[in-house]
C-alpha cells in the first residue's frame, strides 16, 4: 500500500476487546494497525469470552505507528454505519470493519459498490442492529417493584426484562434515561443491565428472566390501552409479526390479548364501518338534528372545500329513499339534492316510470361537493372510499330516522355508503339486497353516467336504467300496497 509505513514482519496480532460493544477501543487500535501497515489477514479481533487465534501472538505487544505515518482515511458513510455495525453479535464484525477500513485507504469509494460482499454484509449488520434497537424502544415493559430507600421508607422502582439479539443495551441507555427521566428503573437483559436512579446511570452484569418481576397492577392499563387502539381495519398479520415477533410477546402484558383481537378483527371491522367509528348513542335521531350535525361536521377533507352541507329532503316517513353520490355544483349553490342536470334526468325517468319524487326521500352518500377548481368552473371529483365511509354515519342516521322500506342506490359510491364495501354494479343491479333492518336495497347507475354517453351506448344504458326503475316501482308496490312511489 502506498503512502503507508513500510510493512513490518509477518507477525500475526491478536486484539482482545474489554467489551463486546467497545467501538472506540476498536477504532483506536484499528487506526494504529493500519498506520503500521498490518494487513487484515494478520490481525484477529477477540471479544470477551471469544476464542483467540491459535496462530496469533496474543502476548505480543501491538506495534506503534511511526511518527511519519499518514492519517487514516475513511468516509462519512463508513463511520455512520460502523459504530452501529460494531454492536452486532456476529463474532467476525470487527474483522469485517477492519477489512473495509483497510480497503478505504487505497479505494476511498469502496463503500459505493453495493454489489461488494463486504459492503453488503456491513450494511446488513447495521440494519439488523437498528432493527433490534427499534424493538427495544418499542417493547420494553416496566413492572412496578416496591423497595425501601435509605430511610427504610417504601419507594417505587420499575424493572423491565428484555432479550436483545445484539449488544445494544449500553448504546440505548440514553434513550430510556431521557424518556423516563423522573422514574427509578432497571432494564435487565442476558447481555447486561442498566439502572437509573433519577441522577446516575449504572451498569450491571447479565441477568436471568427469573430476576425480573412477573407482573404488576399497571399491566391492566397496558391491556386496556392496547385493546382500545387496536384497529381491526388495518390488521395485517404478516406485517404485525414482522414488526412484533412472537419472541417479544412473553414480556408484553398486552400480547395476551392479540389472539382474541385477531380472531374478532373481521367482525369488529364490519362494526367500525357500520358505525362510522362513532358511538351509536351519539347518533342524532331526527332529520333536523342530523341536518345541523352534518353542517357542523369536519371529519373528512371534503368538508373543508368551502362548500355547504347539502342535506336530504323529502317526507320523514317515505317508503322509498333514493341515494346519490354527492351534491354537484348546482346542488351546492341551491342547498338541495338532485337539482342539476343529473337531477333533471332522474326526474324525467322517475316520472316516466310512475314514481313520484315528492313522495321519496332523496339524499346523497356524501354531504359536501368535492371538486377541483378549473378557472371559473368547479369540476366534480369522485370521493375516496375513506370519505364515503366517514360520511356513512350521516346516511345511516337518515335511514334510521326515515325507515324506508326500499332504498335505491344510484351508482357505486352510493352502494358503498349503504353496504360499507365496494360492489360491482353489473353484479348487483336488478336484484334486491336485504339490509340489516329488513329493508331492501336496489342498485342502479347514476344519472350523471348517462349524461356522459351518446349514441347507441346512451340508448342502451338509459334502457337499463328505466328497467331498474320499473323493477323498483313494482317491488315498492308489493312492499307498500297503494304506494304512489
Amino acid at each position: 500500500m502506498t503512502a503507508l509505513a513500510s510493512p513490518l514482519n509477518a507477525q500475526h496480532y491478536e486484539v482482545r476487546l474489554a467489551r463486546p460493544d467497545d467501538f472506540d477501543f476498536w477504532r483506536d487500535h484499528a487506526r494504529g494497525l493500519i498506520q503500521c501497515n498490518v494487513t487484515p489477514d494478520r490481525v484477529s479481533w477477540v471479544e470477551p469470552g471469544g476464542a483467540g487465534d491459535l496462530f496469533a501472538g496474543g502476548d505480543i505487544a501491538l506495534p506503534q505507528p511511526p511518527l511519519e505515518a499518514l492519517a487514516v482515511r475513511t468516509s462519512k458513510r463508513f463511520m455512520s454505519l460502523a459504530k452501529n455495525a460494531s454492536l452486532h453479535s456476529d463474532p467476525q464484525r470487527f474483522a469485517l470493519l477492519y477489512r473495509l477500513l483497510w480497503r478505504l485507504q487505497s479505494n476511498p469509494r469502496a463503500m459505493e459498490d453495493k454489489a461488494d460482499p463486504d459492503v453488503r454484509q456491513f450494511e446488513m449488520l447495521d440494519k439488523s442492529v437498528r432493527r433490534d434497537s427499534h424493538k427495544m424502544h418499542a417493547f420494553v415493559r416496566f413492572r412496578l417493584v416496591e423497595e425501601a430507600d435509605e430511610n427504610d421508607d417504601p419507594r417505587e422502582h420499575y424493572v423491565a426484562w428484555f432479550e436483545p439479539d445484539h449488544h445494544i443495551v449500553r448504546a440505548n441507555a440514553g434513550f430510556f434515561m431521557r424518556r423516563f427521566a423522573n422514574m427509578r428503573w432497571s432494564i435487565l437483559t442476558p447481555r447486561g443491565s442498566i439502572h437509573w436512579d433519577g441522577k446516575v446511570m449504572r451498569e450491571g452484569p447479565p441477568a436471568e428472566r427469573s430476576d425480573a418481576p412477573q407482573g404488576d397492577p399497571v399491566e391492566e392499563l397496558w391491556r386496556s390501552y392496547y385493546s382500545s387502539i387496536f384497529n381491526p381495519a388495518r390488521l395485517k398479520i404478516g406485517a404485525m409479526l414482522s414488526e412484533m415477533p412472537k419472541k417479544y410477546w412473553k414480556n408484553m402484558p398486552e400480547a395476551a390479548l392479540i389472539p382474541d383481537l385477531i380472531a374478532g378483527a373481521q367482525s369488529r371491522e364490519a362494526k367500525m364501518v357500520r358505525d362510522g367509528g362513532r358511538n351509536l348513542a351519539d347518533m342524532p335521531q331526527t332529520l333536523p338534528d342530523i341536518a345541523q350535525a352534518v353542517t357542523d361536521c369536519r371529519d373528512c377533507p371534503i368538508a373543508e372545500c368551502g362548500t355547504r352541507a347539502v342535506m336530504g329532503e323529502g317526507p320523514s316517513d317515505a317508503a322509498l329513499m333514493i341515494v346519490g353520490e354527492q351534491p354537484g355544483d348546482q346542488e351546492d349553490l341551491a342547498g338541495k339534492p338532485f337539482v342539476g342536470p343529473a337531477g333533471q334526468l332522474l326526474d324525467t325517468h322517475l316520472q316516466a316510470t310512475g314514481i313520484a319524487r315528492e313522495d321519496a326521500y332523496v339524499t346523497n352518500a356524501i354531504k359536501h361537493f368535492k371538486f377541483v377548481q378549473r378557472g371559473k368552473r368547479r369540476i366534480h371529483q369522485t370521493p375516496q372510499a375513506k370519505e364515503i365511509d366517514t360520511c356513512r354515519w350521516w346516511l345511516e342516521a337518515e335511514r334510521k330516522a326515515v325507515r324506508p322500506k326500499l332504498v335505491l342506490a344510484l351508482g357505486a359510491s352510493a352502494a358503498r355508503g349503504l353496504l360499507g364495501k365496494t360492489v360491482s354494479l353489473k353484479q348487483v343491479r336488478g336484484a334486491p339486497i336485504t339490509l340489516e333492518d329488513g329493508s331492501e336495497l336496489w342498485v342502479t347507475a347514476h344519472p350523471s353516467y348517462l349524461l356522459r354517453l351518446d349514441g347507441a351506448a346512451k340508448a342502451e344504458q338509459e334502457a337499463l336504467f328505466a328497467r331498474d326503475l320499473s323493477a323498483v316501482k313494482a317491488r315498492l308496490g308489493g312492499l307498500v300496497p297503494g304506494s304512489k312511489a
